[in-house]
């Protein structure tokens, strides 16, 4: 079976996603253009932002529909990032929550797209890895 490697989101202006994504991730993007960015992230993943303008087909999609998810290695990590991601000024849709899963707060980038982070508990680790 196949393994998706590459997540593309249809932003409205991509250079000023990318300078959003590019001071999130910490990491520069290795393509820029007025119509598409693309970061390569850990483990060769990629994220693209391209033009919801010149997207062909053209996408009717709009931010909100889809997740992207960073995992943190403890609550208090979550905790941390939640005061970073709200000092730089990100909306924040959800303030950190425990949840049945563990710990999760969820922000939005400047086209609406939900980033979730979060931690999962031990509870959850230990089945998990039972799997």
């Amino acid at each position: 079976m196949t393994t998706p490697n590459f997540v593309i989101l249809y932003v409205d202006q991509p250079l000023e996603s990318g300078a959003f994504y590019s001071a999130l991730l910490g990491r520069e993007p290795v393509e820029s253009s007025a119509t598409f960015v693309l970061f390569v992230l850990d483990k060769g993943f990629k994220l693209g932002l391209w033009s919801r303008h010149t997207v062909e087909p053209a996408a009717s999609a709009a931010g909100g529909g889809v997740e992207i998810v960073f995992a943190l290695e403890t609550a208090d990590a979550v905790d941390a990032a939640h005061a970073d991601w709200s000092a730089r000024g990100l909306q924040i849709l959800q303030a950190p929550t425990d949840m049945d899963f563990g710990r999760s707060f969820v922000a939005l980038d400047p086209d609406g797209h939900r980033l979730r982070v979060y931690w999962l508990s031990n509870e959850d680790q230990a089945d998990a890895e039972k799997k």
